[in-house]
């Protein structure tokens, strides 16, 4: 469909695509059959909003946006998982395209902000809420939308992602292009540089390090490393 979504674009027609089984959590199908690549490959299409809900609230919010933007085609990945309905969702945030869902923080100067989409969104709030138990002060931002974010002003944009903090992990389950973009030079992105492969969901997302577990261990490494950075000056 790439091809017509894409004159659909240059057409500026308001045209909703809803897609479903996005990246590896889709089943037993390998990965022919998991487009990793693709939510990269449209948010680098001009006049088109790519959205990547986590739950009801943001599909809902997804819908409204997508209703609203009649001059520019929107789509929708949705997944095959059951999702949890996530606390501090919200529709009025989706249109935001990045918002805040919890911080424990203050000052917005957090310890690290932990940015996810769709289905990994749940995995950054269950990394922080294990992070806060440790006294770390963690944003977790919901990044539903990179068109959206990038149209708001400078100062939403500081307050969501203060330049300050450069201790940023994004977790998706597909290409890391484009990520650096977002988490900055001192970033981590987590996701998936290759082909997936051919698993249950549960057993492919802890085989590819896309777990709260495996996101724990990561910042833990991490934090410390930036830690030692900041006292060598480096």
């Amino acid at each position: 469909m790439r091809a017509a979504m894409r004159i659909s674009a240059l057409s500026e027609a308001g045209v909703i695509y809803v897609m479903t089984h996005d990246s590896i959590g889709l089943g037993e199908d390998g990965p022919t059959h998991q487009p990793i690549e693709h939510l990269a490959s449209f948010r680098a299409m001009p006049n088109i909003l790519m959205l990547r809900p986590a739950d009801g609230n943001e599909t809902a919010g997804s819908y409204k946006v997508a209703v609203v933007n009649r001059k520019r085609p929107s789509v929708l990945a949705l997944s095959r998982q059951k999702l949890s309905q996530l606390p501090g969702t919200s529709i009025e945030g989706v249109e935001k395209g990045g918002y805040t869902i919890s911080d424990n923080s203050t000052g917005n100067k957090p310890d690290v902000i932990l940015i996810g989409t769709g289905s990994e969104l749940e995995i950054a709030a269950k990394a922080a809420d294990e992070l806060r138990k440790e006294g770390k002060a963690v944003r977790v931002v919901s990044f539903v939308s990179w068109e959206l974010f990038d149209e708001q002003s400078d100062e939403y944009k500081e307050s969501v992602l203060p330049a300050a903090v450069t201790a940023r992990v994004s977790i998706e389950a597909g290409s890391t292009f484009g990520w650096e973009k977002i988490v900055g030079s001192k970033g981590k992105a987590i996701g998936i540089d290759g082909f997936g492969a051919s698993a249950p969901a549960g057993k492919i997302y802890k085989e590819f390090g896309i777990t709260a577990e495996a996101v724990i261990a990561l910042l833990k490494h991490y934090v410390k490393t930036l830690f030692v950075e900041r006292l060598l000056g480096l």
